[in-house]
């Protein structure tokens, strides 16, 4: 494994481990003891980043992740970064398995929320607090002005915003300077490269969650694929629709071509196009296999160059490919 610093001084694994996956929207929940093991692996092949959140559960347990992360981490606590996030619920009334967002910041709800997390986790701080999405009721500068506190008291040592607009991350990081941001980003999802000026210019990584598409880049999956239509998320995402799957074809073919040049697989070159772009750039792809797990790793062995990143950028720029998830979608908060 190779490292990598967000922010001025946060130092993680080049490729962190999501594990969001383990207990929400990938399916039913995986077996704790199984899982509880592969975090163990992933601590053993140098992984140090892991990522989680307060919201990442199921109806019966809302928190299960966090859980999860917590009691089979404690052992490795001192030297891995643990991050999570605070700011949103879900809209439980909604029949849909991608439940809308409904965001809430204020900061008595961030104080609950990270005495909570601190609990679950089974930690005395946390190291990466993320702000889940931007509140539009609360000003980005309260926000901030609560993390700085926190900070000072110790309960977190850096925090971030995910899925921030440039005006936002400017805002936070002169009240409270903001170490990373986590962003949807991969090869379907390009959209906040318009962020890497501001994010070089103010010294803050950019942690990209689905790196893989939601695992569609990792060319694994089929038009025969079936998934749950209660716990799964995949099993709306246009690029895992029959007509999607058909339409990326081109895409598909680009990561085997490169693929076999380089004697890798699909995922890892997926994974090495953001690496060997930007530095400061830390995927966190997640996955309950451990064969995965190792593949992911072993993404930061390939080595592309900038000739060819930029060729990957043009390529990806021309051709035809299905629209991807971009997320559940966002409501208004009509408790405020």
């Amino acid at each position: 494994m190779q490292y990598r610093t967000l922010g001025n001084d946060l130092t993680v694994s080049a490729v962190g481990l999501g594990c969001m996956g383990m207990s929400h929207a990938y399916g039913a929940p995986a077996d704790k003891k199984e899982m509880t093991e592969l975090l163990a692996q992933a601590v053993d092949m140098g992984y140090t980043f892991f990522d989680t959140a307060e919201v990442y559960g199921t109806a019966e347990n809302p928190h299960a992740n966090e859980e999860l992360v917590g009691r089979a981490l404690k052992p490795y606590r001192k030297k891995i970064v643990l991050a999570t996030k605070f700011g949103i619920r879900f809209d439980m009334s909604s029949p849909q398995v991608n439940k809308p967002l409904i965001p809430d910041s204020r900061p008595e709800i961030i104080r609950a929320s990270v005495e909570s997390s601190l609990k679950r986790l089974g930690s005395d701080h946390i190291d990466l607090y993320y702000q889940h999405r931007t509140d539009p009721n609360v000003p980005i500068e309260e926000v901030a002005g609560v993390m700085a506190d926190l900070i000072k008291e110790g309960k977190i040592t850096h925090w971030g915003l995910s899925e921030a607009t440039e005006e936002t991350i400017r805002r936070a990081h002169t009240v409270c300077p903001v170490t990373a941001i986590q962003n949807r980003y991969s090869m379907m999802a390009r959209w906040h490269e318009a962020l890497f000026p501001v994010l070089e210019e103010l010294q803050i990584g950019y942690v990209a969650f689905s790196p893989l598409a939601n695992g569609f880049l990792s060319a694994k999956y089929g038009k025969d694929t079936v998934f749950d239509g209660l716990y799964d998320y995949r099993s709306m995402m246009p690029q895992f629709s029959e007509e999607g799957i058909e339409k990326n074809r081109a895409l598909l073919d680009l990561l085997y071509k490169m693929a076999a040049e380089k004697q890798t697989t699909p995922a890892q070159i997926s994974l090495a196009w953001m690496l060997c772009k930007k530095p400061y750039i830390v995927p966190i792809p997640g996955t309950r296999k451990v064969e995965r797990l190792i593949e992911n790793a072993r993404a930061v062995e390939v080595q592309l160059t900038a000739e060819e990143v930029e060729s990957l950028d043009q390529a990806l720029d021309e051709m035809e490919m299905s629209e991807v998830f971009g997320g559940s979608k966002v409501i208004k908060n009509n408790e405020k």
